[in-house]
């Protein structure tokens, strides 16, 4: 611990929890809030090679986003961290935000090695992952070669020419957690311990706000300097002490909490949101989520519940939020205006990468279906409609709610968004299915099959639909044996009126909204389950300042009007005419209006066309 640590001991007290509520590692608190207050332990993910996804649009982005990275040759990866190490560098320069430039000079040329190397762990740790999806060999192969030639290039220089220093150990961290774990990498907690101890020295000893000057080096006081993200460490630190890398990294998650100006104020309640960075900060309520799940502190899981409710209260109807990358202050008109002055509407992959974990935490603990809503509403809406990654580079940045507003690739060649992309495509597995005691949660309606054991029988659960846009969605099980568990099921809280069936048989008074409904019995293959949601169309107003801009909803859809032309008007349009929207083909519905039809589409189908997220109804 250094100087500016702090100790287990004065780490528990600033909780409600004594240390007498961890269990007897410190790994897991013996009880945890449930539902309805009730003490339940943390439901538990799958593995990512326990779901197999069969829709077409989720496995294409695994497929692009796997191709893409298999496709990148070892020298042009591990350039930049040649050059920073001052070693030979052949090969291909990546070029964009992963090159390295020790001439950078964010005024002059913001790309161009903006962020040397930083993706190369988020990369690493999604090709372990598609490993775990796919026993892929060439894939393993790759992960171990990268982490070794990884390993020959390490030393501080990495870190004191990077602008991203924290980020870049934090990616780093993860992919070689992820390599260990699902590649059975032998060398990499080795690899590991040593790049821990080279950054150490060159990090800051806590965690350093977003655009505070922490460096003491005259040549690194400009902006640029100040924008790393060291208050986003403590989830993948508390995650490396679960996986065995030793109590280093428990100590190191309590030294970079980010207390005293973030999770102390959003554990008391205290909204302060405004101006900081979108992305980085929602990223971190994961770590507070983190500290409650390993190490038991009630503040860090207030703080993680309250500030994501704050999130929410000042986001977008597709579940997006941070327009221009900033999280605003509470009933600001900010929001709102960002609809005609910006194209920025949200960082999307990066964003929803950081909206699945902190809904995955929180639902694993609360087993609150509003949770898996959200998570529903951001995919289906959001990363859902990015454009594939390109083997240049070119990477879906934000999704833009303007009311002229296009759908297009980033300027910058190899941004953030190409590091978390390839992860949000692995982790729809994840995501879809929790596990508890003699349980199954279904979170997400996407086409998959969930194969797990329970009690010696080997059962597999099996999703068919074509929701959302369809109402139905069909469940079929299969099991070695006949085996008694409950299967839970989201009502998403829209879902007035769903109706829940087994093996033809109507459920009367389960399917209540915003709740999972329970489906306690003794199972046998062939039993079916069949869910049906209402799919009404309803609005949902930007703010409530502006009850007159409104999306139109159709279940968790999120419907975009469709312009003949860039230059074309907003249609005016009633509430009555946006209500009444009628289905004319698969993806596409239609609205009467003054103007003439208008075409509505979700945005995942919105192609290059031009279109607006929000419109202004009479």
């Amino acid at each position: 611990m250094g100087r500016r640590g702090i100790s287990r001991r004065r780490f528990l007290a600033t909780g409600s929890l004594a240390a007498a509520a961890l269990a007897g590692d410190g790994l897991w608190p013996r009880s945890t809030w449930g539902a309805n207050g009730s003490p339940n332990a943390p439901l538990e993910q799958f593995g990512y090679g326990d779901v197999w996804i069969s829709s077409e649009r989720h496995e294409a982005q695994l497929m692009n986003t796997h191709s893409v990275l298999m496709g990148l040759s070892d020298d042009s990866l591990l350039k930049p961290f040649r050059q920073m190490s001052g070693m030979p560098a052949p090969g291909d320069d990546l070029g964009g935000w992963y090159a390295y430039d020790p001439d950078y000079d964010y005024k002059k040329n913001f790309d161009y090695g903006f962020a040397s190397g930083c993706t190369f762990g988020q990369w690493v740790s999604a090709l372990a992952r598609d490993y775990a999806i796919t026993g892929d060999e060439a894939t393993r192969d790759k992960v171990l070669r990268l982490n070794q030639l990884y390993a020959q290039t390490i030393s501080g220089q990495l870190y004191e020419k990077s602008r991203f220093p924290a980020y870049m150990y934090d990616k780093l961290l993860l992919g070689l957690l992820d390599a260990h774990t699902y590649c059975h990498d032998p060398q990499a907690m080795a690899i590991l311990q040593k790049t821990t101890d080279t950054a150490m020295p060159h990090l800051p000893g806590h965690a350093v706000e977003h655009n505070v000057r922490w460096r003491r080096d005259p040549d690194k006081q400009d902006a640029s300097w100040t924008w790393d993200e060291s208050y986003t460490m403590p989830e993948n630190l508390f995650i490396a002490y679960r996986r065995g890398a030793g109590r280093r990294y428990y100590d190191l998650a309590l030294q970079y909490l980010d207390d005293k100006t973030w999770f102390d104020p959003l554990a008391r309640n205290e909204n302060v949101l405004a101006g900081r960075h979108a992305y980085s900060y929602v990223n971190s309520l994961s770590s507070a989520a983190m500290a409650y799940l390993v190490a038991g502190s009630q503040k860090h899981l207030e703080a993680a519940r309250n500030g994501f409710a704050m999130v929410q209260a000042q986001s977008f109807a597709t579940g997006g939020w941070g327009p221009d990358e900033q999280l605003r202050a509470p009933g600001s008109n900010d929001v709102y205006n960002s609809l005609a002055n910006t194209h920025a509407s949200f960082e999307t992959p990066c964003g929803s990468y950081a909206h699945f974990k902190i809904t995955r935490y929180l639902l694993r603990v609360s087993r609150d279906a509003r949770l898996g809503d959200s998570m529903e509403r951001m995919m289906l809406n959001t990363v859902l409609g990015a454009k594939p990654l390109e083997t240049n580079g070119q990477a879906f940045y934000y999704s833009d709610y303007n009311y002229d507003a296009h759908r297009v690739y980033h300027v910058s060649y190899w941004p953030c968004c190409s590091g978390t992309l390839p992860q949000v495509a692995a982790d729809y597995r994840i995501n879809t299915y929790l596990r508890g005691p003699q349980s199954v949660y279904v979170v997400l309606y996407v086409p998959s099959t969930l194969r797990w054991t329970e009690g010696g029988a080997a059962l597999t659960l099996t999703q068919q639909g074509e929701y959302p846009c369809e109402p139905q969605v069909a469940f079929t099980i299969t099991a070695s044996q006949p085996t008694e568990t409950t299967l839970h099921f989201r009502i998403p809280e829209w879902a007035e009126g769903a109706e829940i069936g087994v093996n033809g048989k109507r459920q009367p008074g389960l399917a209540v909204p915003g709740q999972f409904a329970a489906l306690h019995r003794t199972w046998r293959s062939g039993d079916r389950v069949d869910l049906e949601f209402p799919l009404r169309t309803r609005l949902e107003p930007i703010d409530a300042q502006h009850p007159e801009t409104v999306a139109l909803l159709r279940g968790p859809l999120v419907l975009m009007a469709v312009k003949p032309r860039q230059e074309s008007p907003l249609p005016q349009v009633t509430r009555a005419q946006l209500l009444a929207a009628r289905r004319i083909s698969e993806r596409a519905w239609q609205v009467d209006s003054a103007s003439g039809p208008v075409t509505m589409l979700p945005f995942p189908w919105i192609g290059d066309r031009s279109y607006s997220a929000y419109l202004r109804v009479t």
